[in-house]
């Protein structure tokens, strides 16, 4: 018998399994495949690794504009490959001698809940085993989606799972879909020299995005050489022997392969949820914000399968982190959404937290923005990166409601802006603090002094 027993070990599970170390919870983790989930094998941290080969690849290739004289960069995929299975074993073996440490018991195999708290789990080559607990935590994440037509083959018409282990870098590639993992994907691949078209159903790359800031990443993309079609739909595939036509509206592009990036689907099926009250949309969990409890009672939900969240590993560590809270306690704990960040790791990249300039007159909010571009920040056009804004949406004679940074480094410098969203300052009040000069962070600066009326440059 345990307090607690959670079905999957990504971020959502693994982070809930290490906080109840803090309330002296006994834990039993069911993990089927390996803990640290998508984001750790097959999607945040291997992507990324990824993306910094690129990056140091387009700073090489770019090091004469700084004075520094060299020959022409050359890739060996090979040990970009290598690299990317090495920082993510090492997170991994990090990640397992933690649970240790914390006497987590793991149990691999697939856990399927049979009644309130309990779970059986079938495991490999072995008998079935029986956990129970007074709670369960769901966290069994997600997988990618697809669309009609496009049957993936992991070769011809693949998904991030499978790009992330490409054996090498394809010549020619197009792109559907063009949030987050899409324009990722086509950000590093142009960066590395392939042909890259990428398509987007909706007006704007990233549509969730600030308009204008979509607009100066679909700009630099396509400066960069990628074939950028929004709104635009593709019809099914043609698989030849040269490659696959791509067909949309009366165009059509032949590629060596096709990443399919539409989104991603909750993993809820075949799970037991069958045998309890939880409710569903859609697929997702529905879940009491203030506890991440489901209809039945001691059944928790967290991460990529949550209802209305978003699926990002940094909101699953703070479902886990509430779950368990409420789970110990009995006190709420609730997920600050508002202020969870959103970062596009691109080049440029783009972050957001809180609302956006249309999102926040949805919600019925008089509002103004105020934005600063990194054309006149010093370090900008030292680092040779002077492209992007700052742009913050404030309630008229009231707090900062959302920010969106897209240049470089907005992945860090998105924080700053997450504290005063959350705190609901005022941009009198955000603006009275120095940031030093020579910094990117003076963009945000300057942004806050303009919205609090008292613009420097």
């Amino acid at each position: 018998m345990h307090d607690v027993v959670i079905i999957g070990g990504g971020p959502g599970g693994y982070a809930a399994a290490l906080y109840a170390h803090n309330f002296g919870l006994s834990v039993a983790l069911v993990e089927r495949d390996k803990i640290g989930g998508t984001c750790l094998h097959r999607g945040c941290i291997p992507a990324k690794a990824f993306l910094q080969t690129a990056e140091v690849y387009a700073g090489v290739a770019a090091a004469a504009d700084f004075g520094v004289l060299t020959s022409e960069p050359v890739l060996d995929w090979s040990r970009a490959l290598e690299r990317k299975n090495s920082v993510v074993d090492q997170l991994y073996r990090g990640l397992i001698g933690l649970m240790k440490q914390r006497g987590i018991e793991t149990v691999e195999g697939t856990g399927s809940i049979v009644g309130p708290g309990i779970v059986e789990v079938a495991v490999p080559d072995g008998p079935s085993r029986r956990l129970e607990a007074p709670a369960v935590i769901v966290a069994t994440g997600s997988v990618p989606s697809s669309i009609p037509g496009y049957e993936v083959d992991g070769v011809h018409i693949v998904t991030s799972d499978h790009a992330l282990d490409w054996q090498s870098v394809p010549g020619r590639v197009a792109v559907i879909g063009a949030g987050a993992i899409g324009v990722e994907f086509a950000s590093m691949l142009t960066d590395l020299g392939s042909e890259v078209h990428l398509f987007e159903v909706m007006d704007q790359v990233v549509p969730e995005a600030e308009p204008r800031a979509a607009r100066l990443l679909e700009r630099a993309l396509t400066s960069r050489g990628v074939d950028v079609h929004t709104g635009t739909g593709v019809d099914a595939p043609v698989v030849g022997p040269s490659g696959v036509t791509v067909p949309f509206g009366d165009a059509s592009v032949e590629v060596d392969s096709v990443l399919v990036a539409v989104g991603r689907s909750p993993v809820t099926d075949g799970i037991g949820l069958e045998a309890t009250t939880a409710e569903l949309d859609h697929g997702y969990l529905v879940v009491d914000r203030q506890t991440m409890q489901t209809a039945q009672p001691g059944l928790y939900a967290v991460g990529d399968i949550v209802a209305g969240t978003p699926q990002l590993a940094h909101a699953g560590f703070a479902e886990g982190i509430a779950a368990i809270t409420h789970i110990a306690t009995g006190a709420p704990a609730p997920v600050e959404y508002r202020a969870i960040p959103l970062v596009v790791y691109t080049h440029p990249e783009l972050a957001s937290v809180g609302l956006t300039e249309a999102q926040a007159k949805q919600a019925g909010y008089d509002v103004e923005t105020h934005d600063h571009g990194f054309g006149g920040v010093s370090r900008a056009i030292i680092k040779g990166q002077a492209q992007g804004m700052v742009k913050i949406v404030t309630q008229i004679d009231g707090p900062i409601l959302g920010a969106t940074v897209i240049g470089p480094a907005a992945g860090e410098l998105i924080h700053e802006l997450m504290y005063f969203v959350g705190w609901e300052a005022l941009p009198s009040e955000a603006a009275a603090f120095i940031h030093a000069h020579p910094t990117l962070a003076e963009a945000v600066g300057e942004t806050l002094l303009a919205a609090s009326g008292k613009s420097l440059h």
